[in-house]
């Protein structure tokens, strides 16, 4: 590490703990309307309401809850894809079947238990809603720094049509600067119960 990059390596691990601090004051009727409130934002959504794949995650303690989300997408037809931690922090994916199919994994995860996709799968959906624990007004997304859903973007970012990519937050989550590194990829919208904010840069 050098030392211009140990400041904001600093900065990343301070804005981890005070989002994480923050978000374990939360209610469980906290919990609950924020994740009403972010599916009837993300089914409203342009780009959600056109896609026939996205690819999502089954919310676990206090992150943003995707759960009404996830049965209301599936619903409609939609193919959900959800992610699979591999023992190298890589993602592969699998089809979400309904809550029925969530299965309890490592690390308090849950995970659909159907077959696995490969990590390239998610280069084939239309729309990416990601985790995450905030985000800047370049859509640099602050992640847990597992670098597992910087993988899933890169790859994502690179495909022939890349996936419109949207990251759940809480309210007070959007902030002034999330200290960047080059494996870092930005997102092209933010999603809080106050509702969709999206960002202007190059996909």
């Amino acid at each position: 590490m050098t030392r211009q990059e140990a400041p904001d390596q600093g900065n990343k691990r301070t804005l981890r703990r005070d989002v994480l601090a923050a978000r374990a004051t939360l209610t469980a009727d906290d919990l609950t309307e924020t994740a009403d409130a972010l599916t009837r934002h993300v089914l409203r959504m342009p780009e959600v309401r056109e896609a026939a794949g996205v690819a999502a995650y089954a919310s676990v303690g206090t992150e943003p809850g995707t759960g009404p989300l996830l049965e209301a997408l599936h619903a409609r037809g939609v193919r959900v894809l959800l992610p699979v931690l591999m023992d190298d922090n890589d993602l592969d994916w699998a089809v979400h079947e309904g809550t029925e199919s969530l299965v309890p994994a490592g690390r308090g995860l849950r995970e659909p238990s159907g077959p696995r996709l490969g990590p390239r799968a998610v280069t084939d959906v239309d729309v990416v809603l990601l985790p995450g624990l905030a985000v800047d007004a370049r859509g640099l997304r602050l992640g847990r720094g597992a670098g597992c859903y910087d993988r899933a973007l890169s790859r994502a970012s690179a495909a022939p049509r890349p996936p419109f990519t949207a990251v759940l937050l809480h309210e007070g989550e959007v902030v002034d600067h999330v200290p960047g590194e080059a494996h870092d990829r930005s997102v092209d919208a933010v999603v809080t119960p106050a509702g969709v904010r999206y960002f202007r840069h190059e996909r």
